[in-house]
């Protein structure tokens, strides 16, 4: 594999590449052949660095079983960070240095990742905050080719954390920004444990833009819009308070970064040219396969869309009810009527139509278009009905509102399908 150097943007001298660490075989009968180059990205860290590298360099040599090397990406440190690595890479074999003169966490990560010879290059954070028990599991499904990316998750299901709560309140809502903003179906941006294929992240590296924070979002956002497969894995993740991270500043770089992703997706500068991956095929030799047709799509989108809409129906009526008591009928409407679309969009988007290449603005601002005509209707059926049977009572207000809202679901569903969101499967890699 010849690597592509990706350092028009800085100057990066490797002070020493390390050769891959060979895995004893006799320990690791089934060991793999694909190399693992594992990037820590330090910024004055010479108190850190070398507790990190002796214990990740201890456990690769005891554990890991696949060839691999450590590089360390020294930001442009102005304390000892850099003679110290080079201390330890003396001492630990299979310990590399790379000095840039420009700091940024995902400057470093684009620099020696687009330059690594490795099949997988890997990041993880100096202070070892996530256990390094997650890193085969990282790893092994990449090495196998079943994906292309894997991330670990402080947020996904089996995840421990310890953390304070702030970090824990703005890592979720930032999250949630982001699947909200974006459609994301990866739950941690921004753990700092992260590997990839090289062959499929260097058209990545491409696009990125980021130097700091931003880039592990950005990559990952990327990474789903062009179709790859991204592993997540649930870890153990125990909070270092000794940290370089500016919260706030990071916080509104994220914002802006989410925001020129949003830009650059609607523009179509985010398809990226990515090595292609076989369409699915079943592995039993007698296996008895439908027709190559999406004959059972639709079956699924009106039930699916039948089920949403019953439950949002009910909800929008609960909701409507509840408000009723402090609202007029045309204020509770319109506010249970808004509350419900934006949470039908979504699950539509999500679930009805999960291959539409749409994007999330695209469906809820088609949803909005809609919000309106059902809101016209559905009013204008309690405000016709309280004209005709003034002393009627909310049960009965109710009623009507659910009935109307059934027509404008379908209503919804044909417009949905025809008009907002796309047919087209998500291509194939």
């Amino acid at each position: 594999m010849t690597p592509t150097p990706h350092l028009t943007e800085t100057t990066a001298r490797p002070e020493r590449l390390a050769p891959f660490q060979q895995v004893e075989r006799s320990l690791h009968a089934q060991a793999g052949t694909a190399t693992v180059d594992i990037v820590v990205p330090v910024y004055n860290e010479e108190r850190a660095l070398p507790g990190c590298l002796r214990t990740l360099h201890a456990r690769l040599a005891a554990d890991f079983p696949f060839p691999w090397r450590i590089t360390v990406a020294d930001n442009a440190s102005t304390d000892n960070t850099l003679a110290a690595a080079r201390r330890l890479a003396d001492e630990l074999p299979g310990v590399g240095v790379v000095h840039l003169d420009r700091k940024g966490r995902g400057l470093a990560l684009r620099t020696v990742w687009g330059a690594s010879d490795a099949d997988i290059v890997a990041y993880m954070d100096v202070d070892l905050s996530t256990g390094l028990d997650g890193l085969l599991p990282l790893v092994a499904p990449l090495a196998s080719g079943h994906s292309d990316l894997a991330i670990g998750s402080r947020l996904a299901p089996g995840s421990r954390t310890v953390r304070g709560p702030r970090r824990e309140f703005i890592s979720r809502c930032y999250n949630g920004i982001i699947r909200l903003t974006h459609g994301a179906r990866f739950t941690d941006a921004q753990c700092g444990f992260k590997a990839a294929r090289t062959e499929v992240l260097r058209p990545l590296l491409q696009v990125t833009r980021d130097d700091a924070w931003f880039f592990d979002t950005e990559l990952l956002l990327l990474a789903e819009h062009n179709g790859l497969r991204v592993h997540e894995v649930p870890v153990d993740w125990v909070e270092d308070v000794d940290t370089r991270v500016d919260v706030v500043g990071t916080a509104t770089d994220d914002l802006r970064g989410l925001w020129r992703m949003g830009r650059l997706k609607a523009s179509g500068g985010a398809r990226v040219d990515v090595p292609s991956r076989p369409a699915p095929a079943a592995e039993h030799p007698d296996a008895v396969l439908a027709p190559a047709t999406r004959r059972g799509a639709l079956s699924w989108e009106v039930g699916c869309f039948l089920a949403i809409g019953a439950v949002s129906t009910v909800g929008q009526a609960l909701l409507y009810w509840l408000l009723r008591g402090w609202w007029s009928p045309a204020v509770a409407n319109l506010v249970s009527l808004l509350v419900l679309t934006v949470l039908n969009t979504e699950a539509n988007r999500r679930l009805t139509f999960r291959y539409s290449t749409a994007p999330p603005a695209r469906a809820h601002l088609g949803a909005g278009g809609l919000f309106v005509l059902g809101y016209l209707v559905t009013s204008g059926a309690v405000l016709w009905f309280k004209s005709i049977y003034p002393g009627a009572s909310t049960a009965a207000e109710t009623a009507i509102l659910a009935t109307a809202s059934v027509v404008v679901t379908c209503v919804r569903f044909t417009v949905l399908r025809l008009a907002v969101f796309t047919s087209t499967p998500r291509r194939t890699r």
